[in-house]
């Protein structure tokens, strides 16, 4: 199924984590609505990766855009992708985030002028992690609880996300005292507000880079919409090395100075790129 509203894309950001990525495009695949466009924004892969890509080229409609191997450079990926796409409306996710098959309909049906979606995801263990299968996700056996829970996830509060009913979704999103902030792996607004905001803040690197952009989205006028149990995206396991602790102070001290001066449009964001 087709959406014939408006454009949507789907941006994924990778890093040589081929098998992985693999599984979230077998997501994609079996999605109600389909995107019209599918831009795998990577930060310096290796050919598996690229491989990989060439060979779903035939079955999902995808772009790659590719930034040479420097460290962790999401922002400047995220940029280059944003302005590679070609759709009025995108969503925001990981190679390790496998979409439920209602992923890119609920972000359809949630989207609205003046809002940006917020979304999360449920994390799974690595033993399950590796053992998800394209038949799993295609018969939605990856999404529910008591498949999960016969391959040895234990129950938890958070496993209420895994329940798909609209009310009760709904009724989750509301009372969630999670804040409806930018989240990377599942979030999304319309490309005109991303360009008035000029992007991702390529001076950041990992830790709160993405919710940085979505302050100023705020700071734009934007209020953000909590879909976090209606969204739902199944997180695969993995380490991050990347993790930075100087760059996260980093990164703290800028969001300080985006809230305190409300800043709107960053001076190194996609203007920066497009030019080099």
């Amino acid at each position: 199924m087709k959406n014939k509203e408006f454009k949507i894309g789907v941006i994924i950001s990778t890093y040589n984590n081929p098998a992985w990525l693999e599984k979230v495009l077998w997501g994609y695949l079996n999605q109600t609505v389909l995107a019209d466009e599918i831009i795998i924004a990577d930060d310096g892969s290796g050919p598996e990766t690229r491989n990989l890509i060439e060979a779903y080229s035939d079955k999902l409609p995808l772009k790659h855009v590719w930034y040479e191997d420097n460290g962790f450079q999401k922002t400047k990926i995220l940029n280059k992708a944003i302005v590679s796409s070609s759709s009025d409306y995108l969503i925001f996710t990981d190679q390790d985030c496998i979409p439920r098959k209602d992923f890119i309909e609920t972000h359809r049906n949630y989207a609205q002028e003046k809002y940006f979606l917020s979304g999360g995801y449920f994390k799974l263990p690595m033993p399950i992690s590796s053992l998800i299968t394209e038949k799993d996700i295609e018969r939605g056996n990856a999404f529910d609880f008591s498949w999960l829970h016969s391959k040895g996830l234990k129950y938890s509060f958070k496993c209420t996300k895994l329940t798909k009913n609209s009310s009760f979704s709904s009724f989750m999103n509301a009372i969630t005292p999670a804040k409806a902030s930018w989240n990377g792996c599942n979030s999304s607004c319309w490309k005109k507000d991303i360009l008035q905001v000029n992007g991702f803040n390529e001076e950041m690197q990992y830790g709160g880079e993405d919710r940085e952009f979505g302050e100023r989205l705020n700071n734009l006028g934007l209020k953000s919409k909590q879909i976090r149990y209606s969204a739902i995206a199944i997180h695969l396991d993995h380490k991050r090395p990347y993790r930075n602790t100087e760059a996260i102070k980093k990164n703290e001290a800028i969001r300080k100075i985006t809230r305190k001066n409300k800043i709107i449009r960053t001076e190194k964001g996609i203007d920066v790129s497009s030019s080099k």
